[in-house]
């Protein structure tokens, strides 16, 4: 399987496996091998990244949360938490979807239901960064 090299400047240790013709890779947070998606070889990748270079501990990482979002059952893709308080909401697209304002839109609606001081919308590729202050998305980039 051929698979994007993302923006990240850590490179990871990933497990992969095969069934069938299906490539599966090992999600540290539930202990199980996902159907590897383009999406989720992005979110992989953040999982990685705040277990290893940000060293949060495995409790404070949450894959796939359900949340109820005018009446409707949405999943976020990624939360950081810390003392159970949501600090980073993450949103993961395949590479080749673009980010847009509609997606933006979208994360940030999402965090209107979670209230994490900070969201990432992310392809793997591009990263858009934005912090919640003043009941106002302010964007950055990070160092």
């Amino acid at each position: 399987m051929e698979l994007p090299k993302l923006n990240f400047q850590e490179t990871f240790d990933f497990k992969f496996k095969k069934d069938k013709d299906k490539f599966f890779i090992y999600d540290l947070i539930r202990k199980t091998y996902l159907l590897l998606t383009p999406e989720e070889w992005v979110r992989q990748h953040w999982v990685h990244y705040y277990l290893t270079v940000k060293a949060y501990s495995r409790s404070a990482i949450i894959t796939e949360k359900k949340i109820l979002l005018n009446g409707l059952t949405k999943r976020i893709d990624l939360l950081v938490t810390e003392k159970t308080e949501p600090i980073i909401l993450i949103e993961c697209k395949a590479p080749q979807i673009k980010l847009t304002e509609k997606t933006f839109e979208q994360t940030a609606r999402y965090n209107s239901i979670i209230g994490a001081k900070e969201i990432i919308l992310t392809n793997g590729l591009q990263h858009i960064n934005a912090y919640y202050e003043n009941g106002q998305y302010q964007f950055y980039k990070p160092e």
